[in-house]
């Protein structure tokens, strides 16, 4: 796969837009990021997955998938080795990053939609 493939699949997952981050190309569902392009030079696509996603991730295909270094891999980002995956596991793969996304966006939303109609309520008591 190349770089076009992971752009190509990543942009066909509903919602996602691709948008820049530090010069990189980045895919975003409802404004964050669940995938990036910014290792492509070392023939990398990047996924955000949790630690526990990335481990299932890399036991299975340990030639595939390896934890991006530092922190960011310690809390799941996850690099593709773009020329060795097929293109049915790396959209698997774009669909598991960009789910998780969709479910964190909606779990900000609940606690966000919460405080406000907490606000909301409190100012209807003072009228």
């Amino acid at each position: 796969m190349k770089a076009s493939d992971f752009r190509r699949i990543a942009l066909s997952l509903e919602g996602a837009q691709e948008g820049s981050h530090h010069g990189h190309a980045d895919f975003r569902v409802g404004g964050h990021i669940f995938a990036t392009l910014a290792a492509e030079k070392q023939g990398y696509g990047n996924l955000m997955l949790t630690p526990e996603q990335q481990a299932g991730f890399v036991e299975e295909l340990p030639a595939v998938f390896l934890p991006v270094d530092g922190g960011w891999g310690r809390n799941g980002a996850t690099h593709v080795r773009l020329a060795e995956v097929s293109e049915d596991v790396l959209e698997g793969a774009l669909r598991t990053a960009w789910k998780l996304r969709v479910q964190k966006n909606g779990k900000a939303g609940k606690k966000r939609l919460s405080r406000e109609g907490g606000m909301a309520q409190g100012v209807r008591k003072k009228r």
